[in-house]
């Protein structure tokens, strides 16, 4: 009996450990939560930390004052309207792109112009450089030669800064051409007007101002039956318009066979005539009518 007491006595020894171990479980999961309570979002307090950083070390943004009413823009010039008084009342006008780039191909290239291997023209609407492909190309080939790119890169610095709408027009004789690369004069005609067109980009031109259109044979400027007269056309045309209606109306037909009267119409920058004036029928009664819209 003695010995049946004493191990019941040695399991209620025991049994305080099944007691701890709760309060330690529950103890832990009190520290967990405070825990989790008291914890800082690293990723959101980086944020903000950021963002306040930012502000107090930018004095402009924080201190600039709202404006009210229109703001005249800064500027380090003086103001003319207080300085010169007396030009105030005639501006100059505003100078023509065209006849700009007009000039500027004339200066850059006069040796050119004078040997005759190129020949610039123009009019209101648009300005025409004519480069002979012997400049530009090898005989029966679109591979620009080593001298062209110099001479590309120099036109396109001067048409580099304007906006107008430049396309690239390629003419050959009426010699046949039958290769892999050129089956025919429109594939050669073709493919000289956009390796130019090309260079030009290559060189700082607008890319969204370029066009390449190619005549093949079919557009001569002399006699084909002469050496003389082959070697005239062949040739590339950069044809600077005054705007994308009048670079349209232009190559759909050609810069050589173009008229300046029938683009304007055609690009909507001139009036359609008006009408002849018939007399008012009986009873009719005479009211103002609208102008006649431009012509398409």
């Amino acid at each position: 009996m003695a010995r049946r007491r004493h191990q019941e006595e040695h399991e209620n020894h025991e049994r305080w450990l099944v007691s701890y171990a709760d309060f330690i479980t529950l103890l832990f999961a009190f520290f967990v939560v405070m825990y989790s309570i008291s914890s800082i979002n690293e990723g959101k307090y980086k944020i903000l930390s950021e963002t306040l950083t930012g502000v107090f070390n930018q004095p402009d943004r924080s201190i600039k004052p709202i404006p009210v009413g229109d703001e005249r823009p800064r500027t380090t010039e003086a103001d003319k309207s207080m300085t010169d008084s007396g030009s105030s009342d005639t501006p100059s006008a505003a100078t023509d792109p065209l006849q700009e780039i007009s000039q500027d191909i004339n200066e850059a290239f006069g040796e050119l112009i004078k040997d005759g291997q190129m020949t610039v023209r123009g009019n209101e609407l648009w300005v025409e450089i004519e480069l002979n492909s012997s400049l530009l190309f090898p005989s029966g080939d679109a591979i620009p030669a080593n001298e062209a790119f110099t001479l590309i890169e120099k036109v396109a610095k001067i048409l580099a800064p304007y906006e107008n709408p430049v396309h690239v027009e390629g003419f050959t004789d009426n010699l046949p051409i039958n290769t892999a690369n050129y089956p025919s004069n429109w594939e050669l005609s073709t493919a000289r007007a956009s390796s130019i067109v090309r260079m030009l980009s290559m060189d700082g031109v607008n890319p969204a101002r370029l066009a390449a259109v190619g005549y093949g044979e079919f557009q001569p400027v002399a006699d084909n039956a002469t050496a003389e007269g082959r070697g005239r056309n062949r040739r590339v045309v950069l044809v600077v318009s005054r705007n994308l209606d009048v670079r349209r109306a232009v190559s759909g037909v050609g810069s050589g066979n173009a008229k300046p009267d029938g683009a304007l119409q055609r690009a909507g920058t001139q009036p359609a005539p008006a009408p002849e004036a018939r007399p008012p029928a009986a009873g009719a009664v005479n009211s103002p009518s609208p102008a006649p819209a431009g012509g398409q």
